[in-house]
């Protein structure tokens, strides 16, 4: 090959196949320290070549490995590198944590019992605009050293408490998810079934002041009042026989806690069942079907009747402070629903709409 006079011209591909070609013929009669000389990524060209500095890597787990304190020192650790490893602006950042890591918790109930759940966990703290990132595995340390007490909003301070100074944090927040079982009575028959309410618990600290909210997912029967009437004006009028159009209907719950009293999840669900008492049932009869369709007709509402019967209760319980109801009825006359937000005080105060927020409230049976 005679590259003379040709320095300047771009490659093509038949240049490149005859220049490795070259390279590889003078490779196999060099000396590796020669190859050395020249590159050591040459090797990767020589399937079967060895070349002295180039590391032979183990492919066999090593199960009996224990690394010890110099070695683990030793360690990279990128997310607490410095500021000039930032990617992007230098903003801070107010929640960066993990979400969904789920444990088995123990949680304390009205009657003085104790439950055990399965239990989603969400947790985070605020970011400096000049730290790089945080360590996750140091939110769920922090969360497992008390996995085994008796969960309750104290045990959860400790646990928020851990974390900031693990992550020297100033804010934080800290969420549990789960399934609350409570037996509820049927209407008239007597039977007795599990009711499951999603309920969240959730920590903040921001400025040096803490809030404790919980949230709770109530599920009832929505009878609309206009169709209720209309029906009954085919009925009267006409002799036509006409139902009123209900549907299985949601509202997510979000109080916030005052006054030093526990509020218990059963408090809160006893509370949403005063202000709406058609909730749907469990175990169900022919007496209890019939009772049902009765409590509906006794009880037709409009959405921001919902909110509005749910805004009644929280205002006159002492344990409540600020709140936030969303109620959505999935109803089976549009194929659209009807959905309503009602807020007191500044928690939950808000000018944007998460745009998935509804669509979060959907049950499907």
């Amino acid at each position: 090959m005679n590259f003379v006079g040709e320095i300047g011209r771009e490659p093509d591909r038949r240049d490149a196949e005859q220049a490795l070609d070259l390279l590889r013929r003078w490779a196999e009669k060099a000396d590796p320290a020669e190859i050395v000389r020249l590159d050591p990524a040459i090797a990767r060209l020589l399937p079967g070549r060895e070349v002295g500095n180039y590391p032979e890597l183990s492919r066999i787990y090593p199960e009996n490995f224990t690394p010890d304190a110099s070695y683990r020192a030793s360690m990279p650790d990128l997310q607490n590198g410095p500021a000039s490893l930032i990617v992007g602006a230098q903003a801070p950042i107010q929640h960066v944590g993990i979400s969904n890591f789920r444990l088995p918790i123990r949680f304390h109930t009205r009657d003085g019992g104790d439950i055990t759940l399965e239990t989603s966990v969400t947790g985070t703290v605020s970011l400096i605009g000049e730290k790089k990132g945080i360590n996750m595995s140091r939110i769920m340390r922090s969360f497992y050293a008390h996995a085994e007490r008796t969960f309750s909003f104290s045990v959860l301070e400790a646990v928020l408490e851990d974390y900031k100074k693990d992550h020297d944090s100033v804010d934080a927040r800290l969420m549990m998810r789960f399934s609350f079982p409570a037996r509820v009575d049927s209407l008239r028959s007597g039977l007795t079934g599990w009711q499951y309410y999603d309920i969240a618990l959730e920590l903040m600290e921001g400025e040096g002041r803490q809030k404790r909210i919980t949230h709770l997912d109530y599920v009832y029967s929505s009878t609309c009042p206009c169709s209720l009437e209309l029906s009954e004006h085919a009925r009267q009028s006409r002799g036509q026989l006409a139902t009123p159009h209900s549907q299985r209907s949601v509202a997510r719950i979000s109080v916030v806690e005052e006054g030093g009293k526990i509020l218990w999840y059963e408090d809160l669900i006893d509370l949403a069942r005063a202000a709406v008492p058609t909730e749907t049932q469990v175990m169900v009869k022919r007496e209890d079907e019939q009772a049902f369709a009765e409590l509906n007709a006794a009880n037709p509402i409009f959405v921001e009747d919902a909110a509005r019967s749910f805004a009644e209760r929280l205002l006159a319980e002492p344990r409540v402070g600020d709140f936030r109801i969303v109620a959505s009825h999935q109803e089976s006359l549009h194929s659209h629903d009807a959905v309503s937000i009602l807020t007191e005080g500044p928690t939950f105060a808000a000018e944007s709409i998460d745009p998935k927020l509804f669509s979060t409230l959907h049950r499907p049976g």
